[in-house]
């Protein structure tokens, strides 16, 4: 790679960026490997699915936060539809329990279900 940014010189400027991206898409480095397997993909969704998650369990849930990585695992499950394997059922019924989660939490304003009092 020829196109070196001048970082020292404080943040590059935007088009020192782009010729450097472009550069380094037209010719990576020697011993560079680019791909994408389906089970990457599958990955990277679980991890959107336990970030919702995480959020939704927050007392209170932090449903902006949740709201974001769930859209995140929709545009991916979504978007990709058909191309994710055999995983792709399970990541679709992922989506719609947190989306099931979510609108139940943000229905009741973030409170905690009702259990039935134990029996003494």
């Amino acid at each position: 790679m020829t196109h070196k940014l001048a970082l020292h010189q404080g943040l590059p400027q935007q088009a020192e960026v782009r010729a450097a991206a472009a550069e380094f898409c037209l010719q990576p480095p020697e011993g560079l490997f680019f791909y994408v397997r389906k089970d990457h993909l599958s990955n990277h969704a679980i991890g959107l699915f336990q970030l919702a998650a995480i959020h939704l369990n927050q007392r209170p849930p932090h449903l902006d936060e949740a709201r974001l990585a769930n859209d995140a695992l929709a545009a991916l499950v979504e978007g990709l539809a058909g191309r994710l394997g055999e995983e792709e059922a399970a990541l679709r019924d992922a989506l719609n329990q947190l989306r099931m989660a979510f609108v139940q939490l943000a229905q009741s304003g973030g409170a905690e279900p009702e259990t039935p009092a134990a029996e003494a």
